[in-house]
Formats: structure tokens, C-alpha cells, sequence
């Protein structure tokens, strides 16, 4: 397996109960509010870090966004960038493949799902960025949108998700 296109992970918290929960409340329940405790949790536990030149929030694709309403990911990066005084940039990284969702599929099938699926149109060269996501599962997302990242210069691109679920935790 090849290794990640990113260069560091940050979660804040394991992914499981009672914190899968509220992220489920907030993604999928439309909890809004609850962005700003996981913002805050992302900021408190990333303080220690190398600050980057902006944040990115993982994208979500057009229709997805229309059905959803809202990007869970944006939401928690527009809290974060307000705690940190961060920059946020919400048009760096687009998702220009309708995919089908992560969670809908085994482990060893998401990095082929979403290959290729992010773009990148800025010229990053040298810039440090992070990509704000809520889960971190196998990372494949994540990786495809670093990768798309660096192919338009970006020196160090880290992630920051609110929780990482660990391989017990889901099934695969």
C-alpha cells in the first residue's frame, strides 16, 4: 500500500461512542451548533502544531452539498479559523466526482472510489495547508485531496479531523 499523500494527521478524539454521536447529530442532524465544540476540541488539541498558511475544509460534491444543505467539514473550519485566526479558504479544493459514500463501502474499496475525485486550480507553491475533515476512516479521502494539493505546489499538507475511527471501531 502506498503511503499517504499527506504528511501528518491530528485527530481530537477516537471515533466511537459517546463522540460518534454527536457527530452523527451534526453531520447528519443538521446540529450546526455543535460546530463549535468540535472546532474548539480540533483547536485545543492542534495548539502544538505547526501553524499553516490556511485551512481548506474537505470538500463536498455539488449535488451532495445541495442534498446535505450544508459541508460538515466547512462548518467545523469556519469555527476553527475564527478560535486560531487561521485563514480559510473554502474555494481551494473542489470535489469534482460524484462518488459514492465512504461509509457505504469496505475499507479496501475507498481509495479506488475517490481517486482522482478532487481538483485544485490555485497555485500553492510553498504554501503549508491543512485539511479540515470530522472522520478520519481509512484516509483515502484525504489522501486524494492532498494529492490534489500538491500537484499544484503545496509544500506541506497536513490533516486535522475532528476523530479518527480506528479499525475495530467500523467494519471492513
Amino acid at each position: 500500500m502506498t503511503p499517504p499523500a499527506f504528511d501528518r494527521a491530528t485527530a481530537a478524539f477516537e471515533y466511537r461512542y459517546p463522540l460518534a454521536e454527536v457527530l452523527r447529530a451534526f453531520k447528519y442532524g443538521g446540529k450546526l451548533a455543535l460546530g463549535q465544540f468540535l472546532a474548539d476540541a480540533l483547536a485545543l488539541r492542534t495548539q502544538s502544531e505547526r501553524w499553516p498558511d490556511f485551512l481548506v475544509p474537505m470538500p463536498l460534491y455539488s449535488a451532495r452539498l445541495a442534498q446535505r444543505g450544508f459541508n460538515q467539514a466547512a462548518e467545523i473550519a469556519r469555527f476553527l479559523a475564527l478560535a486560531t485566526g487561521l485563514r480559510l479558504s473554502l474555494s481551494t479544493l473542489m470535489k469534482i466526482i460524484d462518488t459514492r459514500p465512504q461509509v457505504d463501502l469496505p475499507w479496501k474499496e475507498r481509495r479506488a472510489n475517490v481517486r482522482g475525485a478532487f481538483e485544485c486550480d490555485s497555485n500553492l507553491s510553498g504554501a503549508r495547508v491543512v485539511i479540515v475533515d470530522d472522520v478520519m476512516t481509512t484516509g483515502a479521502s484525504l489522501h486524494e485531496a492532498a494529492k490534489a494539493l500538491k500537484k499544484r505546489g503545496a509544500a506541506e499538507v497536513s490533516v486535522w479531523v475532528v476523530a479518527r475511527a480506528l479499525p475495530d471501531v467500523v467494519d471492513g
